[in-house]
């Protein structure tokens, strides 16, 4: 399904070159400042990477998902901070109006999102509505030509810096579950949106989240995406679909770049005389950790195939988003593992890197959650449904 081999080669040339000599350097900058720098966002919108999953005529790139993966195994050999800032302006954050959005709001915000002009953010965990977001309980009542929102959501992944919110709100009170959901585009300086402080986390400095209240928010009745409403659930499971693949992408890339500097440490570490490379329970543990990523790296191509091809992949992307992120996180313990007493000081950034990926398997879905997706989809399709 890759349209132009030339011209994809070329991209993942020119993002594999500055990963290793602009984004690498300064992680511990970052890390520190928890800031990434604007020289490196104009970089990154000179590069195009705000609008890698933006169809072309609206000034994107229009990646399909196998192209998509093989950048995200790229950009991901740094900091998962870089990669959550033009990540989810091209996944989550605008993918709700590029799957489902009238012509008319295409036109209006898909050119800006390409551009890196404004960021986009999705809008959709809750206080009480986080696995179970079809519970969710902020409201968009109709008001005229407008809809009134109001509701508190948690953990938005770019909200600081978001110039446009994805927010889904429940329409009709009287449906339970996802059918009373819609979904709006929601401006950041409308009135009556505000900004909770930024949340301290455990890893991933320089990649923003927090939460977004909306109180009596009055929002144009044209930005319903789609024009519909009680179909908005239905456009966040199409996006986080789309959206966990990528994640499991870019496990695979984090996965590599830990394995690939545990691998040089163990050569360089001597004990006992030699490098401790040579001793057979490291290698074993390098062993494992190669296996495993190689095994995700296929899943994840395989799957954004298959999507390309028009095939239905919500089981195949919660396996790819389970297996990718669980072998990621063991991958790093390895890492650790083998780095020893280097490996929890910060000194050699595999511990930064530790704490990063912890993540991975909490949002877009838990392990959990999608091990309830996968199995309820196989009982499903053993009945006939």
């Amino acid at each position: 399904m890759i349209r132009d081999q030339e011209t994809l080669n070329i991209l993942l040339d020119s993002v594999s070159r500055f990963v290793r000599e602009q984004l690498v350097p300064i992680e511990e900058q970052v890390a520190e400042t928890d800031t990434i720098p604007e020289t490196v966002v104009a970089q990154m919108r000179n590069l195009g990477l705000f609008g890698l999953s933006v169809p072309e005529q609206y000034g994107g790139l229009d990646l399909t998902m196998e192209e998509e993966v093989l950048f995200a195994f790229e950009i991901a050999k740094t900091s998962p901070a870089f990669r959550s800032l033009i990540g989810t302006n091209n996944g989550i954050g605008a993918q709700g109006i590029v799957i489902d959005g009238t012509p008319e709001q295409k036109a209006k915000y898909l050119p800006r999102l390409a551009s890196g002009e404004i960021i986009g953010s999705f809008a959709l965990t809750e206080p009480g509505a986080g696995s179970d977001a079809a519970s969710l309980r902020t409201t968009a009542v109709r008001d005229g030509d407008h809809y009134v929102l109001n509701g508190t959501k948690r953990f938005i992944t770019n909200a600081p810096e978001a110039g446009i919110f994805t927010v889904m709100a429940r329409t009709d009170p009287q449906k339970k579950g996802g059918g009373g959901i819609s979904a709006f585009i929601v401006e950041a300086d409308t009135a009556g949106l505000s900004l909770g402080k930024v949340d301290k986390k455990m890893g991933q400095r320089g990649a923003h989240t927090c939460d977004v209240v909306l109180e009596n928010c009055r929002v144009p009745a044209e930005n319903l995406i789609g024009g519909r409403e009680g179909v908005g659930f239905k456009t966040a499971m199409k996006v986080l679909d789309k959206g966990r693949l990528h994640i499991a992408a870019v496990s695979v890339g984090v996965a590599e770049r830990m394995l690939d500097d545990t691998l040089r440490y163990a050569m360089e570490r001597e004990q006992f005389g030699q490098p401790i490379a040579d001793f057979q329970l490291i290698q074993a543990m390098l062993a494992d950790s190669k296996a495993e990523a190689y095994a995700a790296r296929c899943m994840v191509i395989d799957a954004a195939r298959r999507r390309d091809a028009g095939e239905n992949v919500g089981t195949h992307a919660s396996c790819c988003k389970l297996f990718a992120t669980e072998m990621c996180g063991r991958v790093a313990d390895r890492a650790v593992q083998i780095h020893g007493g280097a490996g929890y000081v910060s000194d050699y950034g595999i511990e930064r890197f530790y704490r990063d990926v912890r993540l991975f398997r909490i949002y877009e879905g838990t392990t959990q959650i999608q091990q309830l997706v996968i199995a309820r989809n196989m009982i499903r399709e053993a009945r006939g449904q």
